[in-house]
């Protein structure tokens, strides 16, 4: 995994730099869909709380996020933010991710369409937040990847669609108040499909 992202990292630092080097206008965007987790409870948890089902409380999760960086006919660069909060059956997590992405446009047809793709590298935050527990959280990273599909409107907006995926290490514990430490949540990865819209200026 270390090494994994270290790769990314490099990839991400020198894709920047070429980035950088080009005029790029400014861009922001929405995107709305999906969340898919795929979490994970340690033995001692299972056993505390007899295999509680906290791997259904943010897995398939409606996502909003927001999204800012820079955009040429050649790609783009940008950072988003998303926040996918949900609870099932007494039990509340909170998973929010702050990521870094770089997109390299292939233009298919004449009617400004661009498939993309490209690495994903940034922190994701895990926090339990169910009633009766204490609350607690982690922040680790995460290194992904995301493809799809951008169809431009007009010289300002475009729309998208689109599919992430995250691997990462994050991990929050869990304990009654007042009580000792019951076992660990772990997330191992996360995947997203989406659409999206976005304005340039």
């Amino acid at each position: 995994m270390k090494l994994s992202l270290n790769r990314i990292a490099l990839a991400t630092t020198l894709a920047l730099a070429a980035a950088g080097a080009q005029a790029a206008d400014t861009f922001v965007g929405l995107t709305w869909g999906q969340t898919n987790n795929n979490i994970q409870k340690s033995d001692s948890l299972n056993a505390a709380l007899d295999t509680p089902q906290l791997d259904k409380v943010i897995h398939k999760t409606g996502t909003w996020g927001l999204r800012a960086g820079k955009m040429d006919d050649a790609g783009r660069y940008y950072m988003t933010y998303e926040n996918i909060s949900d609870s099932d059956s007494g039990y509340k997590l909170r998973q929010q991710n702050l990521l870094g992405s770089i997109d390299l446009f292939v233009p298919v047809g004449d009617y400004n369409t661009k498939l993309f793709g490209g690495p994903t590298l940034g922190l994701v935050k895990l926090e339990q937040e169910s009633r009766g527990f204490r609350r607690d959280s982690n922040i680790n990273y995460a290194a992904g990847f995301q493809a799809g599909m951008l169809q431009d409107l007009n010289k300002s907006a475009s729309i998208e669609v689109g599919y992430r995926y995250l691997r990462t290490n994050a991990s929050t514990d869990m304990a009654m108040h007042g009580g000792p430490r019951l076992g660990s949540v772990d997330l191992h990865s996360s995947s997203l499909a989406y659409v999206g819209a976005n304005y340039k200026f």
